[in-house]
């Protein structure tokens, strides 16, 4: 009888993952530079990545050159070579995040549309915050937690045991926050009815997934539906939610306005949390994951992209 796919994952310290015992530790000790310094290394980081990683500069340039149509050549290339730098810095701020304490950036954070998140807490059915990959990444997590009473998130398992593991504490090690797989709707939904509260960020391509397409920068863009799906079934309120680096070096935290009737429209609610992401993005271009085949999975009959 063959073995399980799960037997057959190796163990966290099988010889064959011993590499990537070697990249956490680099990483973890990456994790005491000041974070000016952080900032500084992730500049060289990313220009360096720019030129070397083409594969992924070309899926940047081709998402930058449908969704900003406007640009040139010369300034497509630019903003392609930023977003590197955001993404780089965004990798080593994760790193503070998993290691280090980050209640000062909680504290310094401005945040905009906490009303809103009150509001929808006081209505005491939980709340769901769709989120976006912007390219702070994994330091966004606690800067929007701890202003929740009772966080969850959702992920997807890293496949590296090893990697997984460094990612899922680092990440949980802050305000008690709850993860939840993509598998793992029955017990979200059950966590949200009992008043808690789960950041998704659902704007990635998930291939055969696909449920519809919206407009997103005018291309229509695979979706799932799951966020209407736990916003019907769990009477969670639901918010928008954005974390930016801002150009000062500081960060920014918005909580969108309240959506009522979410979860009746599937239609309707993807191109409301598509339409917040992409104002989002417009205000700071270089910010988002545009390293991401976002438009990989197309309309039938449509033109691949990359």
């Amino acid at each position: 009888m063959p073995r399980s796919s799960k037997n057959n994952k190796p163990q966290l310290w099988h010889p064959r993952l011993w590499p990537s015992w070697a990249i956490v530790f680099v990483l973890y000790l990456l994790s005491f530079l000041p974070m000016s310094a952080k900032q500084r290394l992730g500049k060289r980081l990313g220009l360096l990545l720019s030129r070397k990683l083409k594969s992924r500069a070309h899926v940047a340039d081709r998402n930058l050159a449908i969704c900003f149509p406007e640009l040139d050549e010369e300034a497509r290339k630019q903003l392609a070579q930023d977003n590197f730098v955001a993404c780089s810095r965004g990798f080593l701020e994760s790193t503070h995040a998993w290691w280090r304490d980050v209640s000062p950036y909680c504290q310094a954070a401005e945040v905009h549309g906490l009303e809103h998140l009150r509001e929808a807490q006081n209505k005491g059915k939980g709340v769901l915050l769709i989120g976006g990959h912007y390219s702070i990444f994994d330091f966004a997590l606690p800067l929007v937690a701890c202003h929740l009473k009772k966080p969850g998130y959702v992920y997807r398992p890293n496949n590296n045991p090893v990697i997984d593991r460094m990612i899922e504490n680092g990440r949980r090690r802050h305000f008690g926050i709850r993860p939840f797989t993509k598998r793992e709707l029955r017990p979200m939904v059950s966590f949200l009815k009992k008043g808690g509260e789960v950041w998704f960020a659902c704007d990635q391509d998930f291939g055969g997934k696909t449920e519809l397409f919206v407009p997103f920068f005018g291309v229509e863009t695979g979706c799932i539906t799951s966020p209407s799906y736990i916003a019907k079934v769990s009477g969670a309120s639901v918010l928008c939610v954005s974390h930016l680096r801002m150009p000062d070096g500081g960060y920014r935290v918005v909580f969108s306005p309240v959506q009522e009737g979410f979860g009746a429209d599937k239609q309707k609610d993807t191109e409301i949390w598509n339409r917040y992401i992409e104002d989002t993005v417009r205000e700071q271009p270089d910010q988002y994951l545009w390293l991401h085949k976002r438009f990989k999975t197309r309309p039938e009959g449509a033109d691949k992209i990359y």
